[in-house]
């Protein structure tokens, strides 16, 4: 398994946060500059989530952009996205490697510096530890790490690959890197409630200031 380079911003998707598809989400992302893309979707039927993402996987495609999937190995599969995203209760990351394949981007969440050892183990291509900052994004949260939470990671595991999410900002997201993080994964700083239009500009602020 070759190493994973991480770009600087990992934006994530949130169809009921901005009022717009995956694919439109993507696509806009993208036109703002991020070559990597989480596709995050928690609400909707499997079935639906599945056309959504079809839709996505195309628009990812043509954009030159690597798009991943959040939870859903099996649609991940299906639809020859370039990886998945797991969470602690999900399928386990070794179950996902073989379903996959060697060369699929594995991503694996953390909330600790415990876990995070733990999990460097297993064969994923990197790890997310979080929350990093107080996030609404995600119901019931677990406890936010901080940026010494950050540190502490990147001291115990200096060459893997390195996620941070959490209420990242573009105002917060360079110290997040300088505590060690390769990447800072972001959801609300870049999908405005209702306003899909303002994607591509707060991307492209966004990456300007890290």
């Amino acid at each position: 398994m070759s190493p994973f380079t991480l770009p600087k911003l990992y934006p994530v998707t949130d169809a009921r946060l901005s009022g717009a598809s995956h694919a439109e989400q993507v696509a806009r992302l993208a036109d703002g500059g991020a070559a990597l893309v989480q596709l995050r979707e928690k609400h909707l039927p499997p079935r639906e989530f599945y056309r959504e993402a079809a839709a996505a996987v195309e628009v990812a495609r043509a954009r030159g952009v690597r798009l991943v999937v959040n939870d859903r190995a099996d649609i991940a599969l299906a639809l020859g996205a370039d990886g998945v995203h797991l969470g602690q209760d999900d399928l386990g990351p070794e179950a996902a490697r073989r379903l996959l394949g060697a060369s699929a981007v594995v991503g694996f969440s953390t909330h600790s510096v415990e876990q995070a050892v733990a999990a460097a183990r297993l064969p994923v291509s990197y790890l997310a530890i979080g929350p990093v900052f107080a996030t609404a994004s995600k119901p019931n949260p677990d406890p936010v790490v901080g940026l010494e939470g950050v540190r502490r990671v990147r001291a115990a595991l200096p060459r893997v690959p390195l996620v941070a999410i959490g209420g990242i900002t573009a105002e917060n997201a360079r110290a997040v890197l300088d505590a060690g993080a390769d990447s800072v994964a972001v959801i609300s700083a870049l999908l405005p409630p209702g306003r899909p239009a303002e994607i591509t500009r707060l991307t492209r602020e966004f990456l300007a200031r890290l």
